[in-house]
């Protein structure tokens, strides 16, 4: 690598709203984050699953069977 035309990279803390802070490596001294592996939804387990069934049976009360449906 040539000398003096790169950024100094070193240890930098990260800083999430929810309070966790944990340390990594960046060209920033310090860097602040909404959302971590801690508070996040997909990680914590706390995600939605969509009931897809329960839109099926909706759709099917609201327009009813048709005269060429298949299930009947």
């Amino acid at each position: 690598m040539k000398a003096d035309i790169h950024p100094q990279y070193s240890a930098c803390q990260v800083t999430c709203a929810c309070g966790n802070v944990f340390e990594t490596k960046s060209t920033k001294k310090t860097i602040k984050v909404d959302i971590c592996s801690d508070c996040h939804p997909f990680f914590t387990g706390a995600q939605k699953f969509v009931d897809t069934a329960g839109r099926v049976d909706k759709f099917r009360r609201r327009y009813g069977e048709t005269k060429g449906s298949p299930n009947k």
